[in-house]
């Protein structure tokens, strides 16, 4: 086999159909018919597949692995097998850096604007209380530094953040944690995702929060719209790419407008980022093409 399309078990044969995995289904089968036109024999395995041989197989295409969040070591154990096996799409080392939100640290040192960030440790002595106090913080949102669709995702406002505490002392003893200030106009204005592919820009789509929430994700009712990235967003995504190395096969930046009105990065997806190649077909093209090229 050339190319493995990577998923969860959950998608792997789903005996009900609903909007939310017909549309993983239909990316994953735009993607296989992109690579069976250039030649590529595919297939389509869970990570968490015990049976199958990732010897057999040239190369892994990273798509729809949502569930390595709250599988973390055992993907982590898993990616420690495959990365000797064969060849990840995006590359092993690029998927360790990005497993981890901490990779923002390193991406504001390369000159991307990210979101004014506190790290806090696992098991890190501190609170909540002190972590306003000493920061003079007031509305901020809490995150795990691995996490995905908004897992324990939380906002806080300087009068209730108390009632966050045992929370936050709870996930603490496990997971290290994000604390960032409140960005309204993600309420207003939304989240861009642009993808690029091959370290060029080929689509976005804009993401908006459902009425009287601030999670975008469709988890949490948000929704997708087409959107036309300006030179000047499509320029900070690339930006963020060529601060990654090596770069990205593909990546998804998603951005948004921060409370000065600049242009900051949310996240940099190069692990699992949904792609909207049903919004775009050609850029599955353009990837089947990027790793012909390899």
């Amino acid at each position: 086999m050339d190319i493995v399309i990577l998923t969860d078990h959950r998608y792997v044969n789903p005996l009900e159909i609903n909007d939310y995995n017909k549309n993983v289904l239909l990316e994953d089968e735009l993607v296989s018919k992109a690579l069976q036109k250039e030649g590529f024999k595919t297939t389509r395995v869970a990570w968490s597949d015990p049976e199958f041989d990732w010897s057999s197989t040239r190369y892994i295409l990273f798509r729809s692995t949502w569930d390595y969040c709250d599988r973390f070591d055992e993907f982590s154990r898993w990616l420690n097998l495959v990365s000797q096996q064969t060849i990840l799409l995006n590359s092993e080392g690029l998927v360790r850096w990005n497993l981890n939100k901490y990779y923002l640290k390193d991406l504001e040192s390369k000159g991307v604007h990210c979101s004014p960030t506190i790290f806090i440790n696992a098991n890190e002595q501190t609170s909540l209380k002190h972590l306003y106090e000493i920061y003079g913080l007031d509305e901020t949102v809490l995150k795990p530094a691995i996490s995905g669709g908004a897992r324990h995702t939380y906002r806080l406002q300087k009068n209730t953040f108390q009632e966050y505490e045992a929370t936050f002392q709870e996930l603490l003893l496990t997971e290290s944690m994000l604390l960032q200030p409140f960005q309204y106009n993600i309420v207003t204005q939304g989240e861009i995702s642009m993808v690029l592919i091959d370290g060029r820009y080929t689509h976005a789509v804009l993401k908006l929060a459902k009425e009287g929430d601030f999670r975008v994700q469709d988890d949490f009712g948000g929704t997708v719209h087409q959107y036309n990235a300006t030179k000047e967003e499509i320029a900070f995504a690339e930006k963020a790419i060529n601060a990654c190395s090596p770069k990205p096969i593909y990546a998804r930046v998603d951005i948004f407008k921060d409370n000065e009105g600049m242009i900051a990065l949310a996240e940099l997806e190069l692990i699992e980022p949904e792609l909207w190649f049903r919004n775009n077909p050609s850029a599955a093209d353009k990837l089947a093409k990027a790793i012909k090229k390899l």
